[in-house]
């Protein structure tokens, strides 16, 4: 089970995830989103393609693109599509 938390809220758990590079990968249905707003931000990876982000936001407190995942993701990183890996002090538990 993993399971991520920000300011005593749980934003993804789930039985079933993807480590990559040392990222827990939730799958899309494992997230709550009521604590996601879309982001602008992107950025790029030469083997996993154009990572898209999310803000978090508890309580009114906002955590600016704390969580990223892959819409596209190149071949190599196909087993991600969807999924939202965690940073910026969300706490990622296994």
């Amino acid at each position: 089970m993993a399971k991520a938390l920000w300011h005593g809220q749980v934003l993804a758990l789930s039985d079933t995830f993807e480590v990559v590079e040392g990222n827990v990968y939730f799958p899309p249905q494992s997230i709550d989103r009521r604590f996601f707003k879309d982001s602008v931000t992107t950025s790029e990876c030469s083997w996993k393609g154009t990572a898209h982000y999310y803000t978090v936001a508890v309580d009114g407190a906002e955590n600016q693109d704390a969580a990223w995942y892959y819409p596209a993701p190149l071949a190599a990183a196909k087993q991600i599509k969807d999924y939202v890996a965690f940073w910026r002090g969300v706490t990622v538990e296994r």
